[in-house]
C-alpha cells in the first residue's frame, strides 16, 4: 500500500504547483522595485502606494465593490426563495431545478453575448438599459442566483422537517414557521451563498466586459485594459489584492459551511 503513496503525493504536489504557482508569482512581483522584466530588483511598496494614488483604480475599485455588493444582495434573496422553493414537492420540480443548472455549464462567453443581445432589445422596445453599472448588475444577478439557490436548497436538505411540522402542530402559520425556525436553521447557508456570489462578482471579467457601459469599469476590466500595454508591477499589485480577496472569500465560505450544524 505505502508503494503507491509516493506517485500519489508526488502528482498531487505537481497539480497545486501547477494550479498556484501562477498566482503566487503574481503576488511576489507585485512587490518587486524594478517596473520592468522578470528579474528581481529588491522588495518594494511602491506599487501599492501608486495605486492608492491613482484614480482609474480607486473609481474600479468603487464599481467593482458596488456592483458586486448590489448584484450579492438581490441574488441573495432571489436565490434563497428559489432554494427553499424547490426543497418543497410540488409540480415541475424537477425540470426548474435542471433549468437552473443551465447558467451554470453555459460558457461565459455564450451567457455574455446573450445577456449583451437581451438587453439590446430591452433598451430597443423601452428605451431603458443603457449600458453601465446597472446593466451590470442585471447580468451579475443572473449568474449568482444559481450558485445562491443550489447551496440554500443543500442547506434546506439537511434540515430535519420535524422542526417544521412541530411548529406547525404547535399552531405556528407558515410565515411565524419561515421566519423562527427555518430561517435561522438556513442563515450560515445563505451567509455562504452570498459570500460565493461576492466572490463570483467581484473578479468576473466576461460578464461584466459585455454589459458595462462609460464610468462603470472595473478592476478586471482595468486589468484587462492595462495588461495590453504591457504586464507591469501596479498591475501585478492589482491582481494580487483580487486574488487576496477572492482567497478570503473562499476561506470564509468554507468556515461557514464547517459551521452549518
Amino acid at each position: 500500500m505505502k508503494s503507491f503513496r509516493w506517485p500519489t503525493g508526488i502528482a498531487t504536489a505537481l497539480l497545486f504547483a501547477f494550479l498556484y504557482a501562477p498566482l503566487l508569482v503574481v503576488v511576489l512581483f507585485s512587490f518587486n522595485a524594478s517596473r520592468f522584466g522578470t528579474g528581481w530588483h529588491g522588495f518594494t511598496l511602491q506599487w501599492y502606494r501608486a495605486l492608492w494614488e491613482n484614480n482609474l483604480a480607486l473609481d474600479a475599485a468603487k464599481n467593482t465593490l458596488l456592483l458586486a455588493a448590489a448584484s450579492t444582495g438581490i441574488s441573495t434573496v432571489l436565490g434563497t426563495m428559489l432554494g427553499v422553493g424547490l426543497a418543497r414537492r410540488f409540480r415541475g420540480a424537477g425540470l426548474v431545478q435542471r433549468a437552473l443548472y443551465l447558467p451554470v455549464f453555459i460558457p461565459d462567453v455564450v451567457l455574455a453575448a446573450s445577456l449583451l443581445l437581451f438587453l439590446g432589445l430591452l433598451r430597443r422596445w423601452t428605451g431603458w438599459f443603457e449600458l453601465g453599472l446597472m446593466t451590470m448588475v442585471l447580468a451579475h444577478v443572473t449568474f449568482q442566483i444559481p450558485f445562491v439557490a443550489i447551496v440554500v436548497r443543500a442547506r434546506m436538505s439537511g434540515m430535519d422537517p420535524s422542526l417544521e411540522e412541530a411548529a406547525r402542530d404547535l399552531g405556528a402559520t407558515p410565515a411565524q414557521v419561515f421566519r423562527h425556525v427555518t430561517l435561522p436553521l438556513l442563515v450560515p447557508g445563505v451567509l455562504a451563498a452570498a459570500l460565493l456570489a461576492f466572490t463570483l462578482s467581484l473578479d468576473d471579467f466576461v460578464v461584466s466586459f459585455f454589459t458595462s457601459g462609460p464610468g462603470s469599469t472595473t478592476l478586471p476590466i482595468l486589468i484587462y485594459s492595462s495588461v495590453k500595454r504591457g504586464i507591469t508591477p501596479d498591475i501585478n499589485a492589482l491582481s494580487a489584492l483580487l486574488v487576496l480577496a477572492a482567497a478570503a472569500g473562499t476561506v470564509l465560505v468554507t468556515w461557514l459551511r464547517r459551521k452549518v450544524p
